[in-house]
């Protein structure tokens, strides 16, 4: 059997570490997990040309908003944030999931944030909608920051379907996203830098979704204050463990394939 990340660029991805650990951990030797670079226009022909050999892929950027079109079946959650990251194969049907968005409470979880009543997220992107999701399981209402009030716009719908109270706030407003329980970064490399400024108090939960360089400016600065921090590898770990589960059909060996993770970072 066959499973694969698609994007563009998509050579730098961890995740055939991932899920090759997963399948070695397991014993399935006649599974393997592969990084192909496909585009947008690309992937409707790829998914169609994919036979009974291929389980599922998992899709990064920017394939991310265009799986949808090429979906049977589409959960609801994949619905509501207009984006899909998982797309199983399966007796001839295609159904797309999103484990971004339980991947980061899982993640979240994992250091005891179960629950919030304030979040602030940092950014408007594709992201920004995994995050809203998040804010909903904690039963928290959001601030988004964000230098483009068109792009909070769209969150605004996705929200509204979240049942999350969200508020925008101009990213030169920023510094007061330190008074909210749960800091959510979604902003990328270059933007991140003038986070470094960002004093989040000591019980505030940090979660930046980057991971190289790591640590960030702002999670440097949280770590420093004592908070706990979540990286993007925790989220990366947490959403590959689900879609593991939904390729195979096995419970994901989530130690050997977290320590296969750590350990192709350290070798970067």
């Amino acid at each position: 059997m066959r499973a694969a990340v698609l994007g563009r660029p998509v050579g730098h991805s961890l995740s055939p570490v991932l899920h090759n650990a997963g399948y070695a951990a397991l014993g399935l030797s006649d599974w393997s997990y592969s990084a192909v670079d496909v585009g947008e226009d690309e992937l409707a022909a790829f998914v169609a040309g994919a036979g009974a050999d291929w389980a599922g892929l998992s899709l990064t950027m920017p394939l991310k908003e265009v799986a949808l079109t090429v979906a049977d079946e589409v959960t609801p959650l994949a619905r509501v944030l207009g984006a899909g990251n998982t797309l199983v194969l399966r007796g001839g049907r295609r159904f797309l999931d999103n484990t971004d968005a339980p991947g980061a409470v899982d993640a979240l979880a994992a250091v005891g944030c179960v629950s919030a009543a304030e979040v602030a997220v940092l950014g408007a992107g594709g992201t920004a909608r995994a995050a809203l999701a998040a804010a909903s399981s904690l039963g928290a209402r959001v601030t988004v920051y964000a230098r483009r009030p068109a792009a909070v716009a769209e969150l605004l719908p996705v929200a509204a379907h979240l049942k999350v109270p969200m508020v925008a706030a101009h990213w030169d407003d920023v510094a007061d996203a330190a008074r909210a329980d749960v800091i959510v970064s979604t902003v990328p490399k270059g933007a991140a830098d003038s986070l470094a400024e960002l004093k989040p108090l000591a019980d505030t939960v940090v979660f930046d979704v980057l991971y190289d360089p790591w640590p960030t400016p702002l999670a440097a600065a949280a770590l420093a204050a004592g908070c706990r921090v979540v990286s993007g590898l925790d989220l990366l770990a947490a959403q590959a463990y689900l879609q593991f589960a939904l390729f195979t059909g096995l419970p994901a060996p989530r130690a050997e394939m977290r320590a296969a993770l750590d350990a192709a970072v350290a070798a970067r």
